[in-house]
């Protein structure tokens, strides 16, 4: 099989596990937050700084805790990346 048809037959697994990291991030996110009567939510400020300085920040400058948080997140992509080479 073509590398491009493996990567093709890839895209909606990995958009699935992309979803499944998002909704995981904006539950933390919005139990973090304090929701307003119309619904919407604030973000406290110190969060705010926090994300905005790892937005910032290449991740080869990350702390050590944050890098490992980025790897516990790659490593949900692993299993069917290896599944989809050893095709």
């Amino acid at each position: 099989m073509a590398l491009d048809d493996i990567l093709d037959g890839l895209v909606d697994e990995l958009a699935s596990i992309e979803h499944e990291r998002w909704a995981h991030w904006q539950k933390y996110v919005h139990g973090q937050s304090l929701k307003q009567p119309d619904g919407s939510i604030v973000i406290p400020a110190n969060l705010v700084a926090k994300w905005e300085r790892q937005i910032a920040t290449p991740f080869s400058q990350l702390s050590d805790t944050e890098k490992k948080s980025d790897r516990e997140q790659v490593q949900k992509y692993l299993p069917l990346l290896k599944n989809a080479l050893r095709k």
